[in-house]
């Protein structure tokens, strides 16, 4: 190749990847801003561990119990933070039928409503299951359904006999059924409501000879959650193919959970004995259709036992905790229940890189747009996203940009649709329409994914980290400046 056209090719190649790289490309207003990316675990709604049974700030589970079901016992705590177990924005209650209804059709709805109030306090969401009955006598049915019903006990179920009363019993489905019918009715939709669980029959409501139910009861008992619930999420124990393929055949709302996470040999004595962690999860996921579920709704997983039995009971060690981990990131984990137990310090750091991928984690890339626009025109602007997590948010919180100086700012809403964020990249070009009464100046352009019920609030604070660079004291993040004319 002649000399000439090499020094040629030389100088075209350098001029175009300069005006790619400055922030402010030649001869043009745009801005071009390239934030740097960030490495921090995010506190973000609706995704990570949840407290169990507690709330952000409560004291941990001693040992290597829990508790459940019962009336929460509600502590008095003045700093929020977790001692040995991460923050969290999600606080999971789970409650037997018994104490939800005391007396037949009249329901105790100010025991939701409190612990609702006292989530949102403590920066959480509640996520809750009504339990229909427990093992033993102390969390039976409600008293005056066991009487209505009579006590006879394990109703053809030859599998594990956790059927305390007969789900093909037509009362059942009415008044178990209508418990959950009208607590849809009441609090469908809600806000601080993260999830329900659709618990159905057995013991604490796994599904226990799920299996078994006739196609009519197993129907009914579906419906009185998917009749009603349309907005919040529901989350499906993966108890048996046909009760669960129902389920998610019902709505886009309808997620799934596991509760065994972990469990490598818990029940077993043999070598190669049954595991829901080589046997149970890998083939239901792909047997029950629901290897691409997670698109559409949350996956949640619950810890077999805790961290400490784990460690002092299993004697797992950081090869087991580790494959464990990466298996629930392969099945798109949103949020993990871990019982409010201590996390082992040895095994921190594993949670930490852990927290790092469950759930969405939105990196901004790329965001650009013009340097002056004028008032009552259209801001056009284009970004690219990586969602560096395993799964999308699946509350379409609203993307905004603001414009802010010293006397004035403004809030114009995207039309993004984050829950179509999913992992990889994702492009988002739009525009916003500035305001004709606007003050002419300059401003800071800012963007930030908000809440939709504050957004009536100037000082609102957007609900979503961005693992990037530049956020403001108040939650936002600077793209630089724009002039409006």
């Amino acid at each position: 190749m002649p000399k000439f056209y090499m020094i040629f090719i030389t100088v075209l190649v350098i001029l175009l990847s300069s005006g790619f790289q400055n922030d402010t490309p030649p001869d043009s207003t745009i801005v071009v801003v390239k934030p740097k990316e960030i490495d921090n675990i995010l506190n973000n709604p609706d995704m990570g561990f949840t407290t169990f049974q507690r709330f952000n700030g409560d004291t941990l589970n001693p040992g290597i119990g829990w508790t459940e079901g019962f009336n929460i016992d509600y502590q008095n705590t003045g700093s929020l933070l977790n001692r040995n177990y991460p923050q969290t924005t999600i606080a999971y209650w789970r409650v037997y039928w018994k104490f939800m209804e005391p007396e037949k059709q009249k329901y105790r709805w100010d025991l939701i409503d409190r612990a609702i109030d006292i989530a949102k306090r403590r920066g959480q969401k509640l996520m809750l299951r009504i339990m229909p009955y427990g093992s033993t006598i102390e969390d039976d049915v409600p008293d005056w359904y066991r009487k209505m019903v009579g006590n006879k006990f394990d109703f053809n179920n030859p599998i594990d006999k956790k059927w305390a009363v007969d789900p093909e019993d037509a009362r059942y489905i009415e008044y178990f059924g209508g418990l959950i019918r009208e607590m849809g009715k009441r609090y469908d939709g809600n806000p601080n409501l993260e999830g329900v669980d659709l618990g159905i029959v057995g013991a604490w409501g796994e599904g226990s000879g799920a299996g078994l139910l006739s196609k009519p009861t197993r129907e009914a008992l579906v419906n009185a959650y998917t009749d009603v619930f349309k907005k919040t999420h529901l989350l499906a124990l993966l108890m048996d193919e046909e009760v669960n393929k129902y389920a998610f055949s019902k709505g886009d709302n309808v997620g799934w959970r596991a509760d065994c996470l972990g469990d490598l040999g818990f029940f077993t004595t043999q070598p190669n004995g049954w595991t829901h962690m080589y046997d149970l999860y890998p083939e239901a996921i792909i047997n029950y259709g629901l290897a691409d579920a997670w698109k559409k709704a949350p996956v949640s997983l619950e810890i077999c036992g805790t961290f400490l039995n784990w460690k002092n009971v299993q004697k797992y060690g950081e090869k087991e905790v580790r494959y464990i981990f990466e298996q629930s990131l392969k099945w798109h984990i949103s949020t993990f229940n871990a019982k409010s137990s201590p996390v082992p310090d040895e095994w921190k750091p594993l949670v930490n890189q852990w927290l790092l991928k469950m759930g969405y984690r939105f990196v901004l890339k790329r965001f650009r747009y013009p340097g002056e626009i004028e008032r009552n025109k259209k801001l056009d602007f284009d970004s690219w996203w990586e969602n560096k997590g395993v799964a999308p948010c699946y509350v379409n919180y609203p993307l905004a940009i603001r414009l802010i100086n010293n006397q004035h700012n403004v809030t114009l809403l995207t039309k993004a649709n984050i829950c179509s964020w999913l992992p990889g990249d994702n492009l988002f070009n739009d525009s916003v329409l500035i305001p004709s009464d606007l003050p002419i100046g300059d401003y800071d352009l800012e963007i930030g994914i908000v809440d939709k019920t504050t957004l009536a609030d100037k000082t609102q604070k957007p609900v979503i980290k961005l693992a990037i660079e530049g956020i403001t004291a108040d939650g936002w993040y600077s793209m630089g400046r724009i002039k409006v004319k």
